[in-house]
């Protein structure tokens, strides 16, 4: 039987995680410095309802996509300011790139913090005209698949709104959390875990999705991203698996800073396939 609290307790399995931490508030810190864009827009009301905005040398350009960054952290921690340098690597071939807040568990709900970033997206385009290509990090991967699945025309937006995502170490069915100690927070049930999984849409026939997950994750980790791929892969979903290295789940993201890794190449080809 598997031990699900200790298969998705990601910093336990990585003792050296507040020192990874603390290094991606400081590179993100640095980038914010150096980097042009704006800083704390709001797309809502509330406090946590916020966006930076990075852009690429020479401004906003005139066609192409914008990104938009998810960060993690189980739907109850973290925020924006650890991940600024996630857009380095796109920006530097000049996509603007959106890192997002959210509000956090137990304040809210996860299907409620779904809808803050459906409605970012919709800002997103009310406010660029652009399509939104999406990617996150573990909670941030989850709702990357969320928004790949949504049905934007039923709300009045362009069909191909998000038309492509990554999903790094992404949550793709919340039942195995429903009896772990992550899901205090989360306070879902049976119904909301289900409803609030990605596994449970419709696979967005045409559009593109690659699910990334360390190799050095727990074998839960590895596995929602294979079954997902395959499961959505089937549906008619141009879907790639990326099982990379021996990286584990707070290294996994980190060369998206960098303009020259391959995971960077992976969000902008799939970017540049669109335009």
């Amino acid at each position: 039987m598997t031990n699900y609290e200790a298969e998705y307790n990601n910093r336990a399995l990585v003792p050296e995680h507040p020192t990874l931490i603390e290094g991606w508030a400081r590179d993100a810190a640095a980038y914010r410095e150096a980097a042009a864009g704006e800083i704390g827009v709001s797309y809502e009301l509330s406090v946590r309802t916020t966006y930076d905005v990075f852009l690429p040398e020479g401004g906003l350009p005139e066609t192409g996509v914008i990104g938009l960054f998810i960060h993690g952290g189980y739907w109850q921690a973290l925020d924006r300011s650890f991940f600024s340098h996630m857009a380095r690597g796109p920006v530097a071939h000049g996509i603007p790139v959106a890192v997002a807040n959210y509000s956090l568990c137990p304040d809210v709900r996860v299907a409620d913090i779904t809808g803050e970033m459906r409605r970012l997206v919709g800002h997103l385009w009310e406010r660029y005209r652009k399509p939104v290509v999406v990617y996150g990090h573990s909670a941030g991967g989850h709702l990357t698949a969320m928004m790949l699945g949504t049905d934007w025309g039923a709300r009045g937006l362009p069909p191909r709104l998000v038309p492509a995502g990554l999903s790094i170490s992404g949550l793709f069915d919340l039942q195995p959390l429903l009896d772990t100690s992550i899901n205090e927070k989360l306070r879902l049930d049976r119904r909301e875990a289900i409803e609030a999984s990605p596994v449970t849409l419709a696979p967005p026939v045409g559009l593109h999705l690659t699910a990334a997950v360390g190799g050095g994750e727990s074998s839960e980790y590895i596995r929602q991203s294979r079954v997902f791929a395959d499961l959505w892969g089937r549906g008619g979903v141009d879907t790639r698996l990326d099982i990379r290295g021996n990286d584990n789940h707070f290294t996994v993201i980190a060369p998206l800073a960098d303009p020259q890794s391959d995971l960077t190449g992976t969000l902008v080809s799939m970017a540049r396939k669109i335009c």
